[in-house]
């Protein structure tokens, strides 16, 4: 077992990766009362057309990550969350664009708890009138999603920035393509991706590291894992322009809503490059749009945001993506604003105070994050996935300086890559 220190941060993370290819990382904090652990696989809603090793390649229905994700609490004498439940623990899931993850929280039978995530996870158990059954349910969580302003305005700037890539298809799928789903190929999904050298386990909390990795050894042990070769996942040409400059959907909202932002142009990066980025591009966004910032100022101070408008940005591997926005009276003009108001922004730059401000800003933000077990162990896992590591967000962040803040506001703003989307009665 490894240990890796981070004396910075005063933490110390175990590391083992088992026989059978999964990666298992614990990290004790003896002062915490509960528990948290995630079991997670690097597979999501934009994984639909891959070639599974050894294999042919396949195309699957759009949505089948999140109903798989569904389908694994069922067991063949009822369901899991009753299990923990009866073991003192809260368990849920989700299923992002990237990944699929599963975990309890608990301050009591730590070791029964972890073994049935484990178990759980690790044995399937699909039928076909327990997947047609599924089909209603999940329809129904679509349609709600397709009642949600939030949800629409926020999914609408993704379908106006992306021509082919599936991250522009909704992470439910579409009752359409949910219902082409089988269990046959709930099970080829699942062999393919949920192998245990595709997967990531985090236990963090007042865990004995010695005891909790021999138990997590002994459970993989005794389960016949052949190893499994490499997963090709197979996804379309995308050009940089948007697919559509401007999206509007009619619902019934009394205050209208605005997300614009900026298709990433800069992708394909891995490890510190892309985790370096995403920081930069974050003290970027907060010097345009933070609340400290003049713009934000005088957005609000005229009438056409509120104290809601925010910021966010996604970088992955294959695309990335700013947005911004909230509620307003005026959508057209507050667009009108950004166009006008941005491009002298760029001219000037970024102070090199404003960003020290924001620097300290954000590293305050994160060592509070850290004190978060369910922030560490989402964004942990998150991080490890594209070849990181989410202890080394202190020490870049404390290196950035405003020469690169502003090579990344001018490399990152671009008008052919701007798009809007905008929800209204």
């Amino acid at each position: 077992m490894e240990k890796i220190e981070h004396q910075q941060l005063r933490e110390t993370l175990f590391h083992e990766e088992l026989p059978n290819g999964l990666q298992v990382y614990l990290l004790p904090k003896p002062d915490f009362n509960k528990t948290y652990a995630t079991f997670t696989t690097s597979y999501g809603s934009i994984d639909n057309h891959f070639i599974p090793p050894g294999g042919q390649e396949l195309q699957v229905p759009d949505g089948i990550a999140h109903f798989l994700e569904h389908k694994m609490f069922e067991e063949p004498d009822g369901d899991v969350f009753s299990r923990f439940s009866n073991q003192g623990a809260s368990a849920n899931a989700f299923t992002s664009f990237e990944r699929t993850a599963y975990l309890f929280s608990c301050t009591e039978n730590v070791d029964q708890n972890l073994t049935t995530l484990i178990d759980f996870v690790q044995s399937p158990y699909f039928t076909d009138p327990s997947v047609e059954k599924e089909k209603g349910i999940i329809g129904q969580e679509i349609r709600m999603y397709e009642d949600n302003p939030d949800w629409r305005s926020y999914f609408g700037l993704i379908e106006g920035m992306f021509k082919k890539h599936p991250i522009h298809i909704d992470i439910a799928g579409t009752v359409e393509s949910i219902d082409k789903i089988t269990k046959e190929t709930l099970y080829t999904c699942y062999e393919t991706f949920y192998h245990p050298s595709n997967m990531l386990l985090f236990v963090v909390g007042p865990v004995d590291p010695e005891q909790t990795m021999a138990l997590v050894r002994q459970n993989q042990a005794e389960k016949p894992y052949e190893k499994q070769g490499e997963i090709r996942r197979i996804f379309p040409e995308e050009d940089a322009g948007v697919a559509q400059e401007i999206t509007e959907v009619s619902l019934a909202v009394g205050i209208p809503k605005c997300m614009f932002g900026f298709k990433e142009s800069h992708i394909g990066l891995t490890g510190d490059d892309l985790l370096r980025q995403e920081l930069l591009t974050e003290v970027m966004l907060e010097a345009l749009f933070g609340q400290g910032s003049d713009l934000y100022q005088s957005l609000y101070d005229d009438g056409l945001i509120d104290d809601q408008f925010g910021y966010d940005y996604s970088l992955e591997k294959g695309y990335g993506f700013s947005i911004a926005g909230g509620d307003t009276m005026d959508p057209e003009a507050l667009v009108e604003r950004i166009r006008k108001e941005l491009p002298p922004l760029l001219q000037k730059g970024i102070s090199q105070d404003v960003v020290e401000r924001i620097r300290k800003k954000k590293l305050g933000n994160y060592l509070r994050s850290y004190n978060s077990p369910e922030w560490i162990a989402n964004q942990f896992t998150r991080y490890k996935f594209s070849g990181t590591d989410l202890f080394n967000i202190i020490p870049l962040l404390e290196d950035l300086e405003a020469d690169e803040v502003n090579q990344r506001l001018r490399e990152h703003i671009g008008w052919d890559r701007f798009a809007v989307s905008i929800v209204r009665s």
